[in-house]
């Protein structure tokens, strides 16, 4: 039987708005971009590990880690309207140019310190028993949705007022997008062009090993929640 072949890519564009250089600002001693190089080369899962990105700099750093950089993205997946999908087919198609084709691909963002070799493992193990067409890494909502306020006309209320009475243990638990990476058949993303796809199963994170990067803040807790996880607090 035929080793099947996959591929890491690590998105990594260099228009950040809101933190400028983001992608490569330095993350506890380094630039962020080589946490997710180093978790994806230390797995051994991938024939190639590639950064898609429009910036010289982004590359120069990312070939210094240890990943290659074959070819810049494009003006319309650099742009802020572009998909992560978009840039995944567009990836896709160039290697497909070379007469290169993955079975697998795992798409990794380059703000995700947690991501680890061991959860890139755990996720292909999925994907195959599963024969799921991608795995997403999930995080449960620490409080209940289900008993959210709105505010409507100055007044605070219930959005779910059926579960006014309901006990917490009871309700049915919610996740979110952990936004750090995933793993897709290629041949599904590209029938599809999504990377949630009929087959989605997920891959449960705790709490302390996922952060939003998007302000001053949200670095600064990323920090402290990294250097628990290094420390095996969970």
């Amino acid at each position: 039987m035929e080793q099947k072949k996959r591929i890491a890519v690590i998105t990594a564009r260099g228009g950040s708005k809101r933190i400028p250089h983001k992608n490569i600002r330095p993350f506890c001693g380094r630039p962020i971009l080589e946490y997710s190089i180093e978790a994806a080369l230390a797995s051994e899962l991938f024939e190639e590990v590639m950064v898609s990105t429009d910036d010289g700099e982004i590359a120069r750093v990312a070939e210094a880690a240890g990943a290659m950089v074959p070819f810049l993205r494009s003006s319309e997946t650099a742009g802020d309207f572009a998909t992560t999908a978009d840039v995944l087919l567009e990836v896709v198609r160039e290697y497909e140019k070379q007469g290169r084709h993955f079975d697998v691909l795992c798409c990794l963002y380059p703000t995700a310190p947690f991501v680890t070799p061991q959860k890139l493992r755990q996720a292909l193990t999925l994907l195959e028993e599963q024969d799921a067409d991608s795995v997403v890494p999930v995080v449960r909502y620490s409080f209940p949705p289900q008993r959210a306020f709105v505010i409507r006309d100055g007044l605070t209320v219930l959005r779910y007022p059926e579960h006014a009475r309901s006990r917490s243990q009871d309700l049915e638990p919610y996740f979110h997008d952990c936004g750090q990476f995933y793993m897709l058949r290629t041949e599904r993303l590209l029938e599809s062009g999504q990377i949630f796809m009929e087959h989605t199963v997920s891959l449960e994170m705790p709490e302390t090993q996922v952060q939003d990067i998007d302000n001053e803040t949200d670095w600064e807790l990323a920090e402290l929640k990294y250097r628990m996880m290094k420390r095996g607090v969970d």
